[in-house]
């Protein structure tokens, strides 16, 4: 099993590295060049990290496994958009998992943690946006009882991609 700790600013450059590195692995083989490197260049800049972390919005966590980070997850309150029903939601905004320990219970783990959070925190929803086309991803949610209610689009460069909106109740008792 994973360790998990709080991120904290002197994560910005390896959650750079480790946010970059897992998202081409999942979405490079499906995205031009072009696009992948304008979306990597805004979102996964040190700078762009350290702006992240230092957010009282913001909660992360890494993943560790031997003292090596294999994934990491970010809840925030910045936004809610129209579809979510709730009157206290927050956002799972990654959930990102090294390629080579998917299936290994990081992810798990990870989930875990953010609903223990989001309900801990008093929140009565966590939502997310997942990919049309990363069925993975949305089958892992489903399993954790996330449900579709709508879709909103997720500009990758140039490409607007439709993000499946996915939301789910949270209840102390259902963790």
């Amino acid at each position: 099993m994973p360790v998990l700790r709080q991120a904290t600013t002197a994560d910005a450059r390896l959650l750079a590295e480790l946010g970059a590195r897992t998202f081409v692995e999942t979405f490079a083989v499906d995205n031009t060049e072009q696009n992948m490197a304008a979306y990597l260049a805004e979102s996964f800049s040190p700078a762009k990290q350290q702006a992240e972390l230092s957010d009282p919005n913001n909660i992360v966590r890494i993943a560790e496994v031997d003292g090596v980070a294999v994934g990491y997850s970010m809840l925030s309150t910045n936004k809610t958009p129209a579809g979510i029903e709730s009157n206290n939601a927050i956002e799972l905004v990654r959930l990102y998992v090294s390629k080579d320990c998917i299936g290994q219970g990081v992810g798990a783990a990870l989930m875990r943690d953010c609903l223990e959070e989001a309900a801990k925190l008093g929140h009565d929803t966590i939502w997310l946006g997942v990919w049309e086309h990363n069925y993975r991803a949305q089958s892992f949610y489903r399993r954790w009882n996330f449900e579709v209610v709508g879709t909103h689009v997720f500009q990758l460069g140039d490409d607007s991609q439709t993000d499946l909106l996915m939301q789910r109740q949270l209840m102390s008792d259902t963790l």
